[in-house]
């Protein structure tokens, strides 16, 4: 019997929430915490002094490691509460009670639609290239090629010029 398929590479995206484009992309190998930690890494790429930066994320990023990293970057951590977890939520009503907060649940959604169309017009549902570089360069093309589809849906958006 053959061995299932295992997946060792994870990829990541940083999208803005004004238009739903890609902001930074990389890949990596499959870790307990790589998602967390790549993120990390995505945002202090972004942030700077004097910039305000939120970043909006699923429950899994409720840690309170993941939570101080942001907050030491000067990223506003706007992600969903794991309330059941031991400890409870590293996020606490100094980040919920603002509007903001809510519009970034709303938006974070928007994330799923670029990995959807990875893996439905895309090649991310089945990488066919081996190494950490190569699967890299693949999801930069591929999230890139999003990027110029939804260009083309905002400039439609956007009223023509005479």
């Amino acid at each position: 019997n053959a061995a299932p398929a295992l997946p060792s590479y994870l990829g990541h995206v940083l999208t803005d929430n004004r238009h739903g484009l890609m902001v930074n992309v990389q890949a990596s190998t499959s870790g307990g915490t790589a998602e967390r930690d790549v993120a990390a890494q995505m945002l202090a790429d972004v942030a700077g002094p004097g910039k305000r930066v939120t970043v909006g994320a699923d429950k899994a990023y409720d840690t309170r490691g993941f939570v101080k990293a942001c907050r030491d970057i000067h990223v506003t951590p706007h992600v969903a509460q794991n309330t059941k977890r031991v400890g409870g939520s590293a996020i606490d009503a100094r980040t919920t009670r603002h509007t903001g907060y809510e519009v970034s649940q709303r938006k974070r959604k928007r994330i799923e639609q670029c990995f959807g169309w990875g893996k439905v017009i895309g090649p991310m549902r089945q990488v066919m290239v081996q190494g950490l570089a190569k699967v890299d360069q693949l999801m930069t093309l591929t999230m890139a090629a999003y990027n110029l589809t939804r260009l083309r849906t905002l400039a439609q958006v956007r009223p023509q010029c005479a």
